[in-house]
């Protein structure tokens, strides 16, 4: 019995001692589906990206963010109105729902009571509308901000309807940056004598930032390319002018993009590839200023 038992011990880790390690055939199939899916996907983006770019090639100059569009001359067409109209949409969507996401999370991270029955209700409706199409926010958007409240076909009604549309994650991402902070720091907080929003205001915010931003960030991305709300919301495909105010008719790179591409010449295919690239700086900037954020202020517990 003791000789047994030598020989379980003696063993090398991952064996049991009374059998060598079992060559599990599942599992090097399992992996290598894994791979051939990511290289699948990884092949598929390359050939898009390329096929982007061999086709904006003729139209990538300063041309595309100086001039205005053109229905009758693609040649002297640009996206100055639809590039300023994105970064004023943004911008508005960003102020509008980042302060009341970022308060909520907090709400319902260090405040409510998961007992109440309120509280269960509101985070069950958050996980459901992080969940919903975007063309329903555009629906609600037309029928109560355009025309129930009359805001109209405006920057503000863009930037209202996009706000709802990214405000669950931004609440979900923003509940996780705070929980992942550890309860320890809370506890010494308020073991010294701090009050309960001192501790989230010097100690837990302070440390979840790095995360809180990364999720906003992602959500502003998502809100970024989206474009059947605002085709809902009657924004048009020709603007030859910056928006000016929260009142001001607006177009949004999106938009431009589905306007040039149902037209019929040539040129004007070249002027969406070349606006899908502009879109897609636009989104590689705001994904590397979150991982920037990610790296810079991170902490590991």
């Amino acid at each position: 019995m003791s000789t047994e038992r030598e020989a379980i011990a003696g063993a090398p880790a991952g064996t049991s001692g009374l059998s060598g390690p079992r060559f599990r055939p599942g599992e090097s199939a399992f992996r290598w589906m894994l791979f051939a899916c990511l290289a699948i996907g990884i092949v598929f983006l390359g050939v898009l990206l390329t096929y982007v770019l061999v086709e904006a090639w003729p139209r990538l100059d300063s041309r595309l963010w100086t001039n205005f569009p053109s229905i009758r001359r693609p040649e002297r067409a640009g996206a100055q109105s639809a590039i300023f109209g994105t970064i004023w949409v943004i911008a508005f969507t960003g102020l509008f729902c980042l302060p009341v996401g970022i308060m909520a999370a907090i709400y319902l991270e260090e405040y409510a009571d998961p007992d109440r029955w309120y509280n269960r209700l509101i985070e069950l409706n958050i996980q459901n509308l992080a969940a919903v199409p975007s063309i329903i926010y555009g629906i609600l958007g037309l029928g109560l901000l355009a025309r129930q409240l009359g805001l109209g076909t405006t920057v503000l009604t863009a930037s209202l309807t996009l706000s709802l549309l990214v405000l669950p994650v931004v609440i979900i991402a923003s509940r996780e940056a705070i929980r992942a902070v550890p309860q320890s720091i809370r506890q010494a907080s308020l073991a010294l004598g701090a009050t309960q929003w001192q501790t989230i205001r010097r100690q837990v915010l302070p440390a979840a930032v790095p995360g809180i931003a990364t999720g906003s960030i992602l959500a502003l991305s998502r809100a970024i390319g989206e474009a059947a709300p605002v085709i809902l919301l009657g924004a048009v495909t020709y603007v030859a002018f910056n928006p000016e105010g929260l009142d001001s008719a607006y177009t949004v790179l999106p938009v431009q993009i589905y306007g040039w591409i149902s037209q019929s010449r040539e040129e004007f295919h070249h002027l969406a590839a070349a606006a899908i690239v502009i879109l897609l700086v636009l989104l590689l900037l705001m994904n590397a200023a979150a991982i920037w954020l990610r790296n810079r202020y991170s902490k590991r517990w």
